[in-house]
């Protein structure tokens, strides 16, 4: 079965569920399942139920697609992403992302949990992705390019909107809160990066690392639509005193960090 007769089963079982066409996606990221309560659901599905979805395998990542509306704006969240860790393929993992293009999302809003290489950056942080490096994962795009959904090569200079990130610029001294900005460096996982590597990515010019987004991003753009992403910083990389991170601390971070992370793209809706 071709890439677009997958698609094409997964977003006809969707409509049968769903009539109305959302302009907004929404990744949820590890420990902001929360933000659910930010939209008025009218129904969720378990990616088990979609055709060709693949299923949530992390801590934190709850695993449904919630079609809704925020500020009357028809959304559709996903509340759990997909990691290349997981074992699936790079397609695989940017499945949603093509099914939600094709639902009508014309606009996509990332949330992450990374970890802070930048000095000066703390725990609970929360820093707008003005850019990324992508050299460290698979790139979703290698293989036979369907033409439909993209040219074979797109552009990347700008793949985070300049004007989403102007507005949440904007949001964040009208509300109050501080906004770290920097370039977020994808890697595979799904171990936490060592003490080198963490100067590397430094050096190189990352100011924070994590374990998705980027994937998701490139084909995002390669179907023309804008994104805006922010990474939650839960735990830092380079520090002097014990260098050991959990998981548990990470959604722990994220969740304190959450409340901010919802504003932001509540009002960012609501401006759009």
């Amino acid at each position: 079965m071709t890439l677009m007769d997958r698609l094409a089963a997964a977003v006809s079982d969707i409509k049968m569920r769903q009539s109305s066409s959302p302009r907004i996606g929404i990744v949820l990221g590890s420990g902001l399942g929360n933000f659910k309560r930010q939209i008025r659901v009218d129904i969720e599905i378990p990616y088990a139920e979609i055709p060709h979805f693949p299923v949530s395998t992390v801590e934190g990542h709850s695993g449904t697609l919630i079609f809704g509306t925020i500020a009357d704006v028809p959304v559709v969240a996903m509340a759990g992403r997909f990691h290349f860790y997981e074992g699936y393929d790079a397609s695989d993992v940017v499945f949603p992302i093509r099914v939600m293009k094709l639902l009508g999302v014309d606009t996509l809003l990332l949330s992450n949990a990374a970890g802070g290489v930048t000095p000066g950056f703390r725990v609970g942080d929360v820093m707008l992705i003005r850019d990324h490096i992508s050299l460290s994962i698979v790139n979703p795009l290698i293989g036979i390019n369907e033409p439909s959904l993209g040219p074979r090569f797109p552009d990347m200079s700008r793949p985070y909107d300049p004007e989403l990130i102007g507005m949440a610029r904007e949001i964040a001294r009208e509300k109050g809160f501080e906004l770290q900005e920097g370039v977020y460096y994808g890697v595979t996982g799904p171990t936490y990066e060592t003490r080198a590597e963490y100067r590397m990515i430094h050096i190189l010019g990352g100011d924070a690392v994590g374990m998705s987004t980027v994937q998701e991003v490139i084909v995002a753009v390669h179907m023309g639509m804008r994104v805006f992403g922010v990474s939650i910083i839960t735990d830092l990389g380079i520090r002097e005193e014990e260098n050991t991170i959990t998981h548990e601390e990470v959604l722990e971070a994220a969740a304190a960090a959450e409340p901010r992370v919802a504003e932001l793209f509540t009002e960012l809706i609501r401006r759009m």
